[in-house]
């Protein structure tokens, strides 16, 4: 299934390329800029009854236009971005149906994986997404965290994913490689995680057809969904017709496809 999205940057929705972030607040290489504000987007998603969208912070100054998407479709999209103890209750009263964690689940680049029991405690597994973008490292799936600029003692496996299945309700894979890059998806990467995760899990990175929606969806057998970023002619993208990605989640809901 199709999955939309929502990356602000400065308070804008933007599309960047995955890993261009410098060293401290220094702008990343950007392929689109809306007009819109992130309501805009919400109201849109929320209109063609897509589920399973997300809304991510990329940096400071972006709270307000993420609860203006929460506010506009409350239940329907997650939110991450800077999600930790301490404030991922906050994002779900705002109105997010999932909170998205990354950083604050590796502590000195190292997992503690007591951080997310704890924080399936706070607000419940049912609404707590856990997010694992990784980098090709010689044939090894590293995943990197802090924007993307920062490594972690943490390999991408089958006993990783079930190692945290029992602290989430689901998965996000943003393969940083190829993310923003509109060049393809990663099939390995794709092929891997429709074996390891025995949750919902969703990949992000390199689309840049209608025909990569659907191999998704072939080769993962439906357990994988898909993020359209930079192709999408929503966000000024040309690959990918946001029509054409609504009609093929329609198409898998309807009984009689």
């Amino acid at each position: 299934m199709f999955r939309p999205c929502i990356d602000l940057h400065e308070g804008r929705v933007k599309q960047v390329v995955g890993g261009t972030f410098g060293k401290g607040e220094a702008a990343p290489q950007t392929n689109f800029v809306s007009e819109h504000d992130a309501a805009w987007f919400a109201t849109t998603f929320r209109d063609d009854r897509l589920t399973g969208g997300h809304v991510i912070r990329l940096g400071p100054g972006n709270d307000s236009a993420a609860r203006s998407a929460l506010n506009a479709y409350r239940q329907g999209l997650q939110l991450g971005g800077g999600v930790t103890g301490a404030n991922a209750l906050e994002w779900i009263n705002e109105g997010a149906s999932h909170v998205i964690v990354t950083s604050w689940l590796f502590p000195d680049a190292v997992m503690d994986r007591a951080r997310a029991e704890s924080l399936a405690e706070t607000v419940g597994t049912e609404r707590v997404v856990i997010d694992l973008s990784a980098r090709l490292v010689d044939d090894r799936y590293v995943v990197f965290i802090d924007r993307w600029r920062k490594v972690t003692d943490t390999v991408l496996s089958a006993g990783l994913f079930a190692g945290l299945a029992d602290a989430c309700d689901e998965f996000l894979v943003h393969a940083i490689n190829v993310e923003g890059l509109q060049r393809g998806i990663d099939l390995s990467l794709v092929e891997k995680l429709a074996e390891w995760c025995p949750k919902p899990v969703t990949y992000a990175g390199g689309a840049n057809s209608i025909d990569d929606l659907i191999r998704v969806h072939t080769i993962s057998d439906g357990r994988v969904d898909l993020t359209i970023g930079s192709a999408l002619d929503l966000f000024g993208g040309s690959g990918v017709a946001y029509a054409d990605a609504v009609a093929f989640n329609a198409s898998m809901s309807d009984p009689r496809s």
